[in-house]
């Protein structure tokens, strides 16, 4: 007997092949939490652009948050916590590769901090407290965490998950883990970009359309309507 696809990649399968289910066909499953910004935040430094990896479920809504933000130059699908043998989809996907999906963002500092950052992480771009899931996605995979590029990151998502857990704005303690980043590797060219290539693809508009919808709504200031692509050229 084959092994069932995993809802995610069904759902792929089903854009791939045309199976498509139109925006108003199916309700939102995301929701935004409203919390503070970051009490402690890195200093303004004069650095034109600085990195961040983080984790939050499926790259593919992770990815198309951040490239919907001012002060992003580039946001990449990719695989962080394992090792360069296993940075692959397969792999990964099987749960045991110490892998977390992950995106890196390039940002410009002068435009938008790390801590900015962090909260639109923790408010929009998924939800905090699941344990080692988001919505239909399960697995280690797919967890809550950050991988700070320096000891001031770690220092920043250290301090901003204590300010979050004692402010009480969640339903239950965050579940998310600050990891070392060893290294970030991107992911295959198809993963790349996937919001914009599938708009309207079942996973897509359940679970992460209403990802950027929350962005705009929670962030206006910090949100910009045409999105940074891996691929620019790419239709």
């Amino acid at each position: 007997m084959s092994k069932p696809l995993p809802i995610r990649r069904l759902c792929a399968a089903l854009a791939a092949a045309g199976g498509l289910l139109g925006a108003a066909a199916a309700p939102a499953a995301e929701r935004a939490f409203i919390i503070p910004p970051p009490a402690a935040d890195q200093a303004k430094n004069a650095a034109a652009q600085e990195k961040a990896v983080i984790a939050g479920g499926c790259f593919w809504g992770v990815q198309a948050v951040f490239q919907h933000v001012k002060g992003v130059s580039g946001a990449v699908s990719g695989y962080a916590g394992g090792q360069a043998a296993t940075a692959n989809y397969d792999a990964v996907s099987g749960g045991r590769s110490g892998h977390a999906e992950a995106v890196e963002i390039t940002y410009d500092p002068r435009q938008v901090s790390y801590g900015q950052l962090l909260q639109i992480y923790f408010s929009v771009a998924h939800d905090p407290t699941q344990l080692n899931r988001q919505g239909p996605d399960h697995g280690t995979q797919y967890r809550s965490a950050v991988f700070p590029a320096n000891d001031s990151q770690r220092k920043v998502a250290e301090a901003y998950i204590a300010q979050l857990n004692q402010a009480g704005v969640y339903p239950k303690a965050l579940a998310t883990r600050i990891e070392p980043l060893q290294a970030f590797y991107p992911a295959e060219d198809y993963h790349q970009d996937y919001l914009v290539r599938h708009p309207n693809s079942m996973y897509i508009v359940i679970n992460d359309i209403p990802k950027i919808e929350n962005l705009a709504k929670t962030f206006p200031e910090r949100y910009r309507d045409k999105p940074v692509l891996v691929n620019a050229s790419r239709p």
